[in-house]
C-alpha cells in the first residue's frame, strides 16, 4: 500500500490535580473549545470534550503521525497555559499526572458523545472517583489505586 489510513477512535479522561473542583462553569466553554483547537492543531480531530468543574472527557479522531501519549502531553500542558492566561486564579492549576483513554468502536461514538454531553447530569448522583473506577473496570483494567489518585 503506498497510502497509510488510520481510524483510531479514543475516549479520553483526566482529572484537576487532586480532583480539586476549579473549573467552574463560566470557564468551561471556553476551555473545552481551546482543548478542541489544541487537538485539532496535532493532526487528531476532537470530537467532543466536556466535563464538570475536576475532570474532563474527550472523544478524539487520533492521528496516524501522533502518539497518544504526546498529544495528551501536549494537550495538558497547552490547556494548562491557557487557563493561567486566562485568569490569575488559575496561577496554581495543574491537571493530574495520569489520564484514562480508551478505545471506542465507531457504532459506540454517538453513544459516547452523549455520555459526554450528559457529564453535568451524571455527576448529579456520582463522583469522579465512582465513575473512573468504573470505566477501569469496563476495561478490565486493574490500575494500584497508591497511585491512581493524587
Amino acid at each position: 500500500m503506498s497510502q497509510s489510513l488510520a481510524k483510531i477512535l479514543v475516549h479520553i479522561v483526566f482529572s484537576t490535580k487532586n480532583r480539586a473542583p476549579v473549573i467552574d462553569s463560566n470557564i468551561r466553554p471556553q476551555l473545552y473549545a481551546a482543548m478542541a483547537g489544541i487537538v485539532n492543531d496535532h493532526d487528531s480531530h476532537a470530537l467532543r470534550v466536556g466535563g464538570t468543574a475536576d475532570h474532563v472527557h474527550l472523544a478524539v479522531d487520533l492521528g496516524r503521525t501522533i502518539q497518544l501519549a504526546e498529544l495528551v502531553k501536549i494537550l495538558k500542558r497547552s490547556s494548562n497555559r491557557w487557563l493561567r492566561a486566562k485568569s490569575g486564579r488559575f496561577e496554581n492549576f495543574h491537571w493530574q499526572a495520569g489520564y484514562g483513554a480508551f478505545s471506542i468502536a465507531r457504532s459506540q461514538l454517538d453513544q459516547l458523545i452523549h455520555y459526554i454531553d450528559q457529564q453535568e447530569e451524571h455527576h448529579r448522583v456520582r463522583t469522579f472517583k465512582e465513575e473512573y473506577l468504573d470505566l477501569l473496570a469496563k476495561y478490565k483494567l486493574e490500575p494500584d489505586e497508591r497511585y491512581l489518585w493524587e
